[in-house]
C-alpha cells in the first residue's frame, strides 16, 4: 500500500516514513503515537490509520481474518487471550510513539499493558520495527509494565535499547491533568511570595511552579514544574471542574507572548502537545457573578443535640449529620471489613463494561478463586485491611463549646453580619475568632467525657491522630481538600485537647469559609466532628484515587501515589511515586519516581496490587448509584502484610 493510501486503512508491509507517520498517526497526552501490528506468519508490518481503527483487534479482525466487526467484538475475549497471552502468537501488537524536544527525536515502542510477552516475544517485535522506521531516528522499547521490566531486564542493552514509563514522564514538556477549556486573567507568579502579595479573583488563570494548597476557587491552573494529579490543589482543581495542567517553560511562553495579566482563552486537552492560550478581549460581564455560583451545594440538616463520643465501629454511613462524613465512612469501614455478606461489594466488577461483557472471571482471577467470589473478596478484606481504631467526637460536642463562651458567640455574630454584607472584614473576624476558639476552656464536663471515651477506647496508645470530620467535606460536590486541619504524632492528653480545638478553629478559617460561602454553604449549616485515632507504623503510604486522573475513560486501572510520609503525598511538599494498576487484567506499571531514588521491591508492588482491587471493592460499596462508576478517593499506609485505610472520600471526575 503506497503512502499516499494510508487514509484507507494503513501502510502494510512497507518502512514507516516520516511523512506516512504524520499521516496515520493520532495523538495522546502530548505524543504523537501509531499502532503496529507484526503478522510473525509472514513477517510482515502493519502501521494503523489511527482515524480509522480505535482497537488493533478490530483491524486484525476485519483486515486480516476476514472476520465481521459484530463477530469480532462477540469473540472479544477469545481473540484477545491469543493477541496478548498465548505463547505461540501469531500477532505481536504494540504502539510506536514519537517524542521531540528542540531538534532532538526519539520513537519508543510499547505493548498493552496486560501482554504477556517473553523477553524474546520482546525482542523480535523490537527488531521487526527497528527495520521498518527510520534509521535515524533512535527507537527505545518502553516496558508496559513491571513483568515486562523483569523479563527484559537480562537482555542486553544493545540488542534490546530500553526506557522506563518513569524516565519518559519525568522528561514530558505537557501532562494534561484535567482537560477543559476555560477564559480568564492570567497571572504568573515566580515565587511563593510573589503569590501572596498579590490578591486572586475568581476569573484569574495562576500560572506557577508549585501551587500553593490554599488557593481560593480560580479559573485555571498552570503548573510550570512536575506535580501529582492527587496533591490537594489538583484535586480541588478536578472539583472545580478547571482546566489544569502541567507546562514545562509555561514562564518561557508567558514571556515572549507578553501574556502575564493578559486575558486569555486557555484549554487543556489530553490530545494536545501543549496548553493552548489565546489572547482575548477582557469580558463585558466581568463583574457579574460566575456560571458555577449557582450551582449550590445542599447539606443534610445536620443534628447538634446530644451524641455520645464513640467508637468508630457504632457508627455507619448514615450518621455523618452527627459525627461528619469522616467519621460515617471510616465506621461504615469498620462495618464492611467485619460482615459476613456485603453484598455490594462486587458492583463494579458486575455490570458489562465494553468491549468487557463479563468482568467477574478477571475479578475471579486477581483473587486467585473460581467460586463464591463475594466470600473471596470478603477474605481479602478480613486478612489484609484494617481501620486504625478510634473514636468520633459528635457535633454536639462542637456545639457545647462553643455555647460555653459569650465571646465567641459574639465573634460568630459578627463574622454572619459580614457575611450577609460581603464586608471586607471577614479575613480579620475569621482570625479573631480562631483565636478565641483556640485560647478559650473546654469545659469540664466536655474534657470528663473525653477522657472517660479515651480510656475506654484507645487505652494503651502513645500516639494519636487528630483529624477533621465536617459535614461540609469530602462530599460529592463539595471535596474540600485540605481546608480543614489534621494533626499527627499527637502524645498527652493536654496535646489532644488542643489539636481537637484546632480542628474546630479551621471550620472557620478565612479560606474554608470563602469556599464555602461561594458553594452556597451557610455558616448557620456547619458542624465539625473529630476523629481521633492510634497512629499506626508502616512501611510506606500515600493516595489513591480509583481511576486514572489522567484518562478518565480507563475503565481498568487506579492511580496510587507512594511515599515514606503520607502528608507528602497530599500536601505536596515531596513529589511522590506515581504508579497505574489494573484491576481488571492486574500488572501495574511506574509512572514517575518523583524524589525517591529507585522503585518499590517486589513485595511493594503485590502490595499495591492488593490495594488497587480493595479500592475497587471499596467504590463498590460506597457507590451512590447502581453504575458503581463513582471513584473514591483513600488515603492509606502499609506494612508487607498489612493495609491500613486512613480515610475514604468522593473522588470529583
Amino acid at each position: 500500500m503506497a503512502v499516499q493510501e494510508a487514509d484507507v486503512a494503513g501502510l502494510v508491509g512497507e518502512p514507516l516514513t516520516m511523512s506516512a507517520f504524520n499521516q496515520l498517526s493520532g495523538s495522546l497526552g502530548g505524543y504523537s503515537f501509531v499502532k503496529v501490528v507484526v503478522d510473525r506468519h509472514n513477517v510482515t508490518i502493519h502501521f494503523l490509520n489511527n482515524a480509522r481503527h480505535e482497537f488493533h483487534a478490530l483491524y486484525i479482525g476485519t483486515e486480516i481474518l476476514g472476520i465481521g466487526e459484530d463477530e469480532v467484538r462477540a469473540r472479544i475475549d477469545e481473540l484477545n487471550q491469543g493477541f496478548y497471552h498465548a505463547s505461540d502468537r501469531r500477532f505481536f501488537l504494540g504502539i510506536l510513539s514519537l517524542h521531540q524536544r528542540e531538534d532532538k527525536r526519539m520513537f519508543s515502542l510499547e505493548t498493552v499493558e496486560v501482554d504477556t510477552m517473553s523477553a524474546d516475544m520482546i525482542e523480535f517485535f523490537y527488531a521487526e520495527v527497528r527495520k521498518n522506521v527510520d534509521a535515524a531516528v533512535p527507537l527505545f522499547f518502553k516496558p508496559a509494565n513491571h513483568l515486562q521490566e523483569q523479563a527484559v531486564a537480562e537482555l542486553p542493552v544493545e540488542r534490546l535499547p530500553r526506557i522506563l514509563a518513569h524516565e519518559l514522564f519525568s522528561t514530558a514538556e505537557f501532562v494534561a491533568l484535567n482537560p477543559g477549556t476555560t477564559k480568564g486573567r492570567l497571572r504568573a507568579f515566580r515565587t511563593e511570595q510573589e503569590y501572596r502579595e498579590n490578591t486572586l479573583e475568581w476569573f484569574d488563570i495562576v500560572v506557577m511552579h508549585r501551587v500553593p494548597d490554599d488557593i481560593p476557587r480560580l479559573a485555571g491552573i498552570i503548573n510550570a514544574s512536575h506535580t501529582t494529579p492527587l496533591s490537594h490543589t489538583n484535586v480541588l482543581a478536578t472539583g472545580w471542574s478547571i482546566p489544569n495542567a502541567i507546562q514545562i517553560g509555561a514562564f518561557d511562553l508567558i514571556d515572549r507572548e507578553n501574556l502575564d495579566g493578559q486575558w486569555v482563552e486557555y484549554e487543556v486537552s489530553a490530545k494536545g502537545a501543549e496548553v493552548g492560550l489565546r489572547l482575548i478581549d477582557e469580558p463585558d460581564d466581568v463583574g457579574r457573578r460566575p456560571a458555577w455560583y449557582a450551582q449550590r451545594v445542599t447539606l443534610e440538616e445536620p443534628e447538634d443535640t446530644y451524641n455520645p463520643i464513640v467508637d468508630l465501629g457504632r457508627i455507619r454511613y448514615n450518621d455523618s449529620h452527627r459525627y461528619g462524613t469522616k467519621a460515617a465512612n471510616l465506621g461504615e469501614l469498620h462495618h464492611v471489613l467485619g460482615s459476613e455478606s456485603p453484598r455490594r461489594l462486587l458492583g463494579f466488577f458486575s455490570v458489562p463494561r465494553p468491549p468487557r461483557d463479563n468482568l467477574l472471571p478477571y475479578l475471579a482471577k486477581l483473587l486467585g478463586k473460581d467460586e463464591d467470589l463475594l466470600a473471596a473478596a470478603q477474605q481479602l478484606l478480613a486478612q489484609r485491611v484494617r481501620v486504625p481504631r478510634g473514636i468520633a467526637l459528635p457535633f454536639s460536642m462542637h456545639q457545647g463549646f462553643l455555647e460555653s463562651s459569650p465571646k465567641i458567640q459574639q465573634a460568630i455574630g459578627k463574622l454572619k453580619m459580614a457575611l450577609e454584607l460581603n464586608a471586607r472584614e471577614i479575613e480579620p473576624l475569621c482570625v479573631e475568632l480562631q483565636q478565641l476558639i483556640r485560647k478559650t476552656r473546654v469545659p469540664d464536663y466536655l474534657l470528663s467525657e473525653l477522657d472517660t471515651a479515651l480510656v475506654e477506647n484507645l487505652a494503651g496508645v502513645r500516639t494519636f491522630v487528630v483529624r477533621s470530620s465536617s459535614n461540609a467535606e469530602d462530599l460529592a460536590g463539595f471535596s474540600a481538600a485540605g481546608i480543614y486541619e489534621s494533626y499527627n504524632h499527637v502524645t498527652s492528653a493536654e496535646k489532644i485537647v488542643e489539636s481537637v480545638k484546632d480542628v474546630w478553629a479551621s471550620l472557620v478559617s478565612a479560606r474554608s469559609v470563602r469556599l464555602r460561602q461561594q458553594a452556597g454553604i451557610s455558616l448557620d449549616d456547619c458542624f465539625m466532628g473529630v476523629v481521633i485515632q492510634e497512629q499506626v507504623k508502616a512501611d510506606f503510604g500515600g493516595v489513591m484515587v480509583t481511576t486514572n486522573p489522567m484518562n478518565r475513560n480507563d475503565f481498568r486501572n487506579v492511580y496510587i501515589n507512594v511515599s515514606p510520609n503520607v502528608t507528602d503525598v497530599v500536601e505536596g511538599s515531596r513529589q511522590p511515586m506515581q504508579f497505574l494498576y489494573s484491576t481488571v487484567e492486574g500488572g501495574g506499571r511506574t509512572v514517575s519516581l518523583g524524589d525517591a531514588t529507585k522503585d518499590l521491591d517486589v513485595n511493594g508492588h503485590a502490595q499495591l496490587q492488593r490495594l488497587a482491587i480493595v479500592g475497587r471493592l471499596l467504590q463498590s460499596h460506597f457507590s451512590p448509584d447502581y453504575t458503581f462508576d463513582s471513584p473514591v478517593d483513600i488515603e492509606w499506609l502499609a506494612t508487607d502484610e498489612v493495609l491500613y485505610v486512613l480515610q475514604l472520600r468522593p473522588y470529583a471526575i
